[in-house]
């Protein structure tokens, strides 16, 4: 999704300001952002390693990570591949002098963007502005995926049980002989479960299971 400066204002000024983490050894990459977004509605932090960046506390807002592939310490495309399991926090590399194979390892492993320095300040701003929306939008999944998963945590071993059987087409009948409890009591058992899951259907049960599952 492309966003006028304006609408991009608007978005976020209604929440916590978004993050951009510059991990750096130089603040060029500062400088750059400073001078050419003191509208934005973003903060800056830098980070002057890898290690620094990694020490930090976890951000709780939309965030992206914008690093040079040559940092003291663990490299960008280490720092890369340690949070390779935060989508929340996409990647995008700047570099003065990229050679093909980093570059293509770097996208290979998910890279958001790979830009190279000197980098004009609309291309800059226009990466981080749609980084900063797939960190929203990987932000709202994985808050829908915790809920989802506190709904199940709720659950007792028995609904579990028969949460499982259910989803897998089982009749009531069925999953009472399966578990040696009457008809009856599966579909008190049921319907607790569909309650305390806030399952308007079973079609909507069996994509939370397999949301579950993935």
């Amino acid at each position: 999704m492309n966003l006028t400066h304006t609408a991009f204002v608007n978005r976020f000024t209604r929440v916590e300001p978004p993050t951009i983490c510059v991990v750096a050894s130089g603040a060029d990459v500062c400088e750059a952002l400073g001078s050419s977004s003191s509208s934005a509605p973003w903060q800056v932090e830098h980070y002057d390693s890898a290690e620094a960046f990694l020490a930090s506390p976890r951000a709780l807002t939309p965030a992206c990570v914008l690093t040079e592939l040559r940092l003291p310490g663990l490299s960008g495309l280490d720092l890369q591949r340690e949070i390779l399991h935060r989508p929340e926090l996409p990647v995008i590399f700047v570099s003065a002098d990229p050679d093909v194979q980093s570059t293509v390892e770097a996208m290979k492993h998910g890279a958001f963007d790979f830009l190279t320095k000197p980098c004009p300040a609309h291309l800059l701003l226009q990466a981080v502005r749609a980084a900063l929306e797939r960190s929203c939008v990987a932000l709202r999944q994985l808050a829908q995926t915790q809920a989802l998963q506190q709904r199940y945590d709720s659950l007792s071993r028995r609904e579990r049980e028969v949460m499982g059987l259910v989803v897998l087409g089982q009749l009531n009948k069925q999953v009472g002989v399966v578990l040696g409890i009457s008809e009856i009591t599966v579909k008190a058992h049921r319907g607790k479960l569909m309650r305390k899951m806030q399952a308007a259907s079973f079609a909507d049960l069996v994509n939370m299971a397999a949301s579950l599952r993935a």
